[in-house]
């Protein structure tokens, strides 16, 4: 059985066995999370893979997984203790960063003197937990980059008047070349959390070293050459392979 979209998914779910593939964005519903371990427990294939699946929709789970590609003292705070215990070590990292969980455009992100304040608040519960906190970055470049089978492609997110580079906040895109160490880097990642494709920004250093900041199945690609409907394409037509070799293996 090849099911492709969620609704058919959620009809022969009780169905499905050893073997079996779905295709697709599998939606799962809060709550409905156990499904995945239930999948792999059948042996029922999924593609694109749950851990990708996971990993695009959970900044939280990208830090715990992908925590070695980003900048050094990254960490998931589950709880005020979280943050009390590497308060030491942040004492001479000066500004830090808070990224919510399931946020997007930027809206999740904020950026604080110093851990210090962020434990204030956090102490007071004004924050939601689980949080990502890691060092900010000064000077830091903001690096898109869009991977698909061979075709590869970066620009630059710039955005003078906010910290935050989002093109959704008033940021512009300047297209760069993509180079082999980016590119190897960002292919990296991708075979870490088993992407077959993906979306991603990196932080670039004064000394030109990458750090993952965020990767994702979709996103925003206004700045792109290849473009959103491009990309939807180009993804359609790996799933429609992927379907067409298990159906031939078969």
């Amino acid at each position: 059985m090849i099911i492709r979209t969620i609704s058919e998914f959620r009809k022969n779910y009780h169905r499905l066995k050893k073997g079996d593939v779905f295709a697709g964005n599998l939606i799962l519903r809060p709550g409905e999370e156990f499904k995945a371990l239930d999948l792999i427990n059948r042996g029922v294939v999924v593609f694109p893979s749950l851990l990708s699946q996971f990993l695009s929709r959970s900044k939280v789970f990208q830090a715990e997984v992908l925590g070695p590609f980003m900048l050094e003292h990254t960490f998931v705070a589950y709880r005020s203790k979280d943050i009390m215990r590497r308060l030491p070590e942040y004492v001479s990292l000066g500004e830090v960063v808070c990224k919510r969980d399931r946020k997007h455009l930027g809206l999740g992100l904020s950026k604080w003197k110093s851990m210090e304040d962020l434990q204030s608040l956090a102490a007071m519960e004004a924050l939601p937990y689980p949080f990502i906190v890691q060092p900010f970055l000064k000077n830091a470049k903001d690096i898109r980059v869009l991977i698909i089978e061979d075709y590869a492609e970066a620009y630059e997110k710039i955005n003078p008047f906010s910290f935050r580079k989002n093109l959704a906040q008033g940021g512009t895109a300047q297209k760069i070349i993509i180079n082999e160490k980016l590119e190897k880097f960002c292919r990296d990642i991708m075979s870490r959390g088993d992407f077959p494709y993906a979306i991603m920004d990196i932080l670039v250093d004064q000394n030109n070293k990458y750090y993952l900041s965020e990767i994702c199945l979709t996103g925003g690609l206004t700045g792109s050459r290849i473009g959103q409907e491009e990309f939807v394409s180009r993804k359609k037509s790996m799933i429609d392979a992927f379907c067409k070799d298990t159906n031939i293996s078969r």
